[in-house]
């Protein structure tokens, strides 16, 4: 893919005789939320740990704006822009909301803990994430949903260049995900940023991203937009099945 940001290319990689990803080939471009689908096992995480830096693959590369970070930590990508989430939050539970998108930014940047600049940059993302009356609210005492935008809002409290979400829907509540969709689609629109979201929610993903990349037994099955992906009889078969029938029947 031409203008890609973020391209893994022929990634393999094996945990002992199980063999996660298999020739795998994605990229995302500046602007775009893409979407990869898949059932458990099918390698979704794996992949965002080798994009994200946390392990190597056996075979293959990572390339970042043009530069091959296959080798690159996930401390170096994350201060150059390369943002994620995880399925099991990562929040600092016992500092404040404020607090962990603060701590996030002098971790990041190097300037004086706590900076000025760092609490005004956390209240602007706050209140574009839904959450400024949560503030002063202890991380490790929200419920689920609150806790999946906080942990958003930190990954946008300095602007990334490539944020890949695992799981953000999950636990959330209708409102809670209208909100999430909005904010990604700003923050992929106006600061033209990568998106790649893991999501098992198959109507939450065809809603919100322009591409889909299905993963099968750790290699892509189809990509396309959401309607070829929906249409491809493969994926159909093997992954949507009831929940495209039930988004259908909804309307979705």
């Amino acid at each position: 893919m031409t203008n890609a940001l973020l391209h893994a290319g022929g990634i393999d990689v094996r945990f002992g005789g199980v063999h996660a990803l298999r020739d795998v080939t994605l990229a995302v471009r500046p602007g775009e939320v893409c979407g990869l689908i898949g059932p458990n096992g099918a390698g979704k995480t794996t992949l965002f740990d080798v994009l994200s830096g946390i392990r190597r693959p056996d075979a293959g590369s990572v390339t970042f704006a043009g530069e091959d970070v296959t080798r690159r930590s996930p401390v170096w990508r994350a201060r150059h822009g390369v943002r994620r989430t995880f399925q099991r939050q990562q929040l600092f539970g016992q500092l404040t909301v404020t607090d962990n998108l603060v701590v996030a930014q002098d971790w990041r940047s190097g300037l004086r803990p706590g900076a000025r600049r760092h609490r005004e940059r956390a209240a602007a993302v706050l209140r574009e994430c839904g959450l400024h009356a949560l503030t002063d609210a202890y991380a490790g005492a929200l419920p689920v949903g609150q806790a999946r935008m906080v942990e958003l809002a930190r990954a946008l409290a300095d602007p990334p260049r490539v944020l890949l979400l695992d799981e953000p829907a999950s636990g959330t509540t209708a409102e809670e995900r209208r909100l999430l969709a909005a904010v990604v689609r700003r923050v992929a629109e106006e600061e033209n940023c990568a998106v790649l979201l893991v999501e098992h929610n198959v109507a939450f993903v065809m809603e919100l991203c322009s591409r889909v990349v299905v993963l099968d037994l750790g290699r892509v099955l189809a990509e396309g937009t959401a309607a070829e992906v929906r249409a491809d009889p493969a994926v159909r078969e093997a992954y949507l099945g009831s929940a495209v029938r039930a988004a259908e029947c909804d309307g979705g």
